[in-house]
């Protein structure tokens, strides 16, 4: 337990926060920090093949200890935290044997983590959180994931009467801004498939992701004075409120769960003589995530028929639902549930409602479903992980490899 927390305290503290603004690979210089210490920290406790390469992409290789031909499997991570929220000096809280009442995080800013709004925190009295201090994320997102991948790693290298085939790991930048896989050499991982460690509660068990894709929308509009406006000014920040009410209203992400698609407004700037707003398309069906698309393809062709021609709309897709690929060789989800039930966990088997890099790295011909890394309110100040969480995960990830090579 106590090398889990110090390992994970280690990683968290080194701010890796990735830049969907920047077009360079990682899309931050901080990510190499946090990069170059797992390579060193990879050598340390004796794997093979440690490589990182111009992009900042991590492998390496635990060899088989077995006589026999099994298959290679991966595990995979990303080391980038989200840019929805700072990174910059976390400061990790351990709350011990917690007593299933309010956590202050911040008492200068009042700041509490309470089970009356999170009511998740009630599955873990008595065990030992790690928080934040009110201030930043924490990370678990997902150097939770990295920590019980290298400590599952160190167990079976320490514990060489657990046979496995051979294990490839992968950890990547920049997944929080949907380029995690983009330049992942799948050819060079050569693993038959793998588990991303990035899921969130214990026990959750996922290949089925949103298909999403991302939209903007940008209206020309023509300022002139108000008094004298009739007829002549096109306001373009009223179009593009005109065009978002359109949006069904009880598709968005706080009306939403489960399988259910939606449509999410997530910038928006302008004046009267220009204005543009930015919005993400997500849905678990294929037929109705390009139903979503057309309704943005309709809407601008009727504004424009009203207010001609002012509107240009740009939709590109960013990944799809990785079902598609996983199913075929369902094998690798069963292999995964029986981890988890051989070492005493639920599987909580259930879509995402987002994306990891295993949607890209399916499509890419490494199937590869995601599994839990532990940690809960990922991408802002209440992030927590249970410890006995992450405990759990390096046994189910130590189990796949013992299951595999069986």
């Amino acid at each position: 337990m106590q090398q889990i927390i110090d390992r994970f305290l280690h990683y968290v503290k080194i701010d890796t926060q990735s830049d969907p603004s920047s077009d360079t690979t990682p899309s931050t210089k901080k990510q190499w920090h946090l990069a170059e210490e797992l390579v060193e920290e990879l050598n340390k406790i004796g794997l093979s093949e440690v490589t990182i390469d111009e992009n900042a992409y991590i492998m390496a290789t635990l060899p088989s200890n077995i006589d026999k031909d099994v298959p290679t499997i991966g595990f995979i991570s990303h080391f980038d935290t989200t840019p929805d929220f700072t990174g910059t000096n976390v400061n990790p809280q351990i709350i011990e044997n917690y007593d299933g009442k309010d956590i202050i995080l911040n008492s200068d800013k009042n700041i509490v983590l309470s089970p009356d709004y999170f009511e998740d925190l009630l599955l873990y009295r008595g065990q030992t959180l790690i928080t934040t201090d009110g201030t930043t994320l924490l990370g678990a997102d997902d150097k939770a994931g990295i920590t019980e991948i290298i400590t599952a790693m160190q167990y079976l290298i320490e514990h060489p009467e657990i046979n496995h085939g051979e294990i490839r790991i992968g950890f990547t930048p920049d997944e929080e801004i949907g380029r995690g896989a983009h330049k992942f050499d799948v050819e060079k991982f050569r693993s038959e498939w793998a588990y991303t460690v990035d899921g969130s509660q214990i026990g959750e068990l996922e290949y089925e992701n949103f298909n999403a894709a991302s939209a903007k929308v940008t209206v020309e509009g023509k300022s002139v004075h108000p008094g004298y406006a009739k007829g002549k000014m096109v306001n373009a920040l009223s179009i593009a409120n005109e065009f978002m009410w359109i949006l069904p209203p009880e598709e968005t992400p706080q009306n939403t769960s489960g399988r259910e698609g939606f449509f999410h407004v997530h910038s928006m700037k302008g004046e009267i003589e220009s204005a543009e707003f930015e919005l993400i398309i997500r849905d678990h069906d294929a037929a109705h995530f390009e139903k979503r698309k057309q309704l943005l393809r309709d809407i601008t062709k009727k504004l424009n028929g009203i207010h001609g021609d002012c509107i240009r709309l740009e939709i590109n897709d960013q990944y799809f639902n990785m079902r598609e690929k996983v199913e075929p060789v369902f094998h690798i989800v069963e292999i995964a549930k029986e981890a988890m039930e051989e070492v005493g966990v639920t599987p909580i088997i259930k879509p995402i409602r987002g994306g990891t890099d295993g949607s890209q790295l399916s499509y890419m011909g490494l199937p590869c479903p995601n599994i839990f890394a532990g940690g809960h309110n990922f991408h802002g100040k209440y992030e927590y992980v249970p410890v006995e969480s992450m405990q759990k995960a390096v046994e189910v990830i130590v189990k796949i490899c013992e299951i595999t090579a069986r």
